[in-house]
């Protein structure tokens, strides 16, 4: 890629995603808050958060493609977000127990300096097993699930146990839909 990449997120999974495709990026964390509207839909949401996240990013750029993400987890209707404590935690992985839910991935690129701009959202399902309450109280232990939508990594050493299938791209769970992005990506850089 002949141009500057900027991620608006300080997510080591989006950091390694996109450098395990080749690219080297700037990390610059937008301030935006994730405050999801209730009058939008799960995909919606994590759409426009992308997009508002890379826009407040792409303000402060002169030259660059800024890439901005927002992954939201859905199960029957409520949205888990990232856990506001490890009791949170303990709460969205006993929901999500047992059973299958939607992980909504948004992403959004916006090139300084032309203004050009692409959205869009990616959905997956995710199954998991009964989890023991033990199991659930010892990965909670290891603080891994708090800065994650739905308090899981599927990335992760003891996250990725709890899955008994997925239906979709398996990058979408982890942060970022890489095949999407990488497309849009191109479509940027090809002047």
């Amino acid at each position: 890629m002949n141009r500057k990449i900027v991620l608006a997120s300080r997510s080591p999974r989006r950091i390694q995603l996109l450098r395990q495709i080749g690219l080297e990026v700037e990390v610059r964390p937008s301030d935006v808050e994730e405050v999801m509207d209730p009058k939008l839909t799960a995909p919606e949401n994590a759409r426009e958060l992308s997009l508002k996240k890379a826009r407040a990013v792409a303000g402060g750029s002169d030259d660059a493609v800024v890439i901005g993400a927002d992954t939201i987890v859905v199960v029957d209707d409520v949205v888990l977000g990232k856990p506001a404590d490890p009791e949170d935690a303990v709460r969205m992985l006993s929901m999500l127990s047992g059973r299958t839910h939607t992980v909504c991935t948004g992403y959004a690129l916006v090139d300084r300096p032309s203004g050009r701009e692409e959205a869009g959202v990616e959905q997956t399902s995710v199954t998991f097993r009964s989890i023991p309450r033990e199991e659930i109280d010892a990965y909670v232990g290891t603080g891994g699930p708090l800065d994650k939508a739905g308090a899981y990594g599927i990335q992760d050493d003891y996250g990725a146990v709890f899955v008994s299938r997925i239906e979709g791209c398996y990058y979408t769970v982890v942060g970022l839909p890489l095949s999407r992005v990488h497309a849009a990506l191109k479509r940027f850089t090809q002047r």
